[in-house]
């Protein structure tokens, strides 16, 4: 069960439409040069390209443009701001705001597809006390940045959402402003192709090895045996971004973990939108066109796995996902899988949130990695950010600045609780 098959519900369509790569550079140099085309490399780029203020070359290497085995093919595409911490929760809504003005945000158009939100929300629900405390502080937390959580009372919850078994249900948090399904990879798309029209430059090829003098990194040599001069890297390598680092002789602890992804059809459908509703437990299920999403972390041990490691658990279904998803929704006991992956989160250990900028000695080495299973939404914040500090040298629009690498030697932990 670890082939992605295509799928065929409405709200389900990540395969992209793009032109296709050569594989040689046309330029012996570039001002930039970025590893890995997927959303941070996509969104890093357009953010460069778009810049007025920015006049310089931009080199996309990307091994598969189909995107078949990244985090992008693999998204949920997800859309929320219900974060534990502050900064979060605008990047959060910054992703919100692009995507409702897409099409302006490119240039306006007619061919650009709008991108609007699904605003189903997200609802977590709580089984006791603590849990509860810690929903009602993030709560505040968004309050306080212009989210629209609320928290709700089991009875509430069940005026609004009757198909739910509550007993053991205290309380929830619920936003159903902003938050809920986009078309990420949809967003890649554009990206990617409008990026092209302005100049920026994608090969299907792959970089082995890194060029550094002391404490800035000179060039990158690809698969098929070019050495390209860069003045910057962008390091959006997605799983395999502490590959990539160590190329440049840096450390970046960034861990694959295994997250599952059902499609489901009911044979008793809801009679409305599913919010996407995380279980105590973890398991998470929401609605996806007129069927249903499920997806959870493993059964055992969160570990970390190879890159190129899609196997599935045995039984992940039978053993832990259809028990919970049944017991939450009765409705839910009689389903047909119609759809599964196994993708993989970039998890950032350290403190679970996105590590960005550049590196503090090797200054013209940039991060976007580790958005602990983020990356959909966190893009379009990420890539404005990088293209600040590259431009500029420092973040303009929004201050990311405590998720700079230099927290790791400063032991500044920024921890985002609320990782699915």
């Amino acid at each position: 069960m670890s082939n992605h098959k295509a799928p065929t519900s409405k709200d389900s369509s990540w395969q992209m439409n793009l032109p296709q790569f050569d594989v040689t550079p046309k330029h012996s140099a570039y001002d930039v040069v970025i590893i890995g085309g997927a959303t941070m490399g996509a969104c890093s780029a357009w953010f460069l390209a778009s810049n007025p203020d920015f006049k310089g070359r931009v080199l996309i290497v990307e091994p598969d443009p189909t995107f078949a085995k990244a985090q992008t093919g693999a998204s949920n595409n997800c859309m929320r701001q219900q974060f534990a911490n502050p900064i979060n929760v605008r990047i959060g809504q910054f992703a919100a705001e692009f995507a409702k003005a897409f099409r302006e945000n490119l240039g306006g158009d007619a061919a650009i597809p709008e991108l609007p939100i699904r605003n189903f929300g997200y609802l977590y629900l709580s089984d006791n006390s603590s849990l509860t405390s810690l929903l009602e502080r993030d709560q505040q937390v968004q309050a306080e940045n212009g989210a629209g959580t609320r928290m709700v009372g089991r009875q509430e919850i069940a005026a609004q959402y009757p198909f739910f078994r509550l007993d053991d249900i205290e309380a929830g948090s619920l936003n159903t402003q902003d938050e809920g399904y986009y078309n990420a990879p949809l967003m890649i798309e554009w990206l990617i192709k409008k990026s092209i029209e302005r100049g920026v430059e994608y090969v299907r090829n792959k970089v082995v090895s890194i060029g550094r003098a002391n404490d800035k990194v000179t060039s990158v040599t690809l698969e098929s045996g070019e050495v390209i001069e860069a003045g910057h890297i962008v390091n959006a390598a997605g799983t395999r971004a502490g590959e990539i680092a160590a190329m440049a002789g840096l450390k970046l602890d960034i861990q694959p973990k295994r997250r599952y992804t059902f499609i489901f059809r009911a044979k008793q459908p809801l009679d409305r939108d599913l919010p996407l509703t995380i279980d105590p437990t973890g398991v998470h299920f929401r609605q996806f066109g007129d069927d249903y999403l499920v997806g959870c972390p493993p059964m055992g041990e969160d570990e970390t796995v190879a890159c190129d490691d899609f196997t599935a658990e045995e039984g992940i279904w039978e053993k832990k996902v259809h028990p919970i998803l049944s017991k939450r929704i009765p409705q839910f006991s009689d389903v047909e899988i119609i759809d599964f992956w196994m993708g993989h989160y970039d998890f950032n250990t350290f403190d679970y949130n996105v590590v960005i900028g550049p590196h503090d000695v090797v200054s013209n080495f940039h991060f976007t990695n580790g958005s602990s299973g983020h990356g959909s939404q966190q893009g379009p914040a990420v890539g404005r950010g990088i293209a600040e500090q590259i431009i500029y040298g420092e973040f303009r629009s929004l201050d990311l600045s405590p998720f700079l690498y230099s927290r790791f030697a400063k032991g500044e932990r920024v921890i985002e609780r609320a990782v699915i």
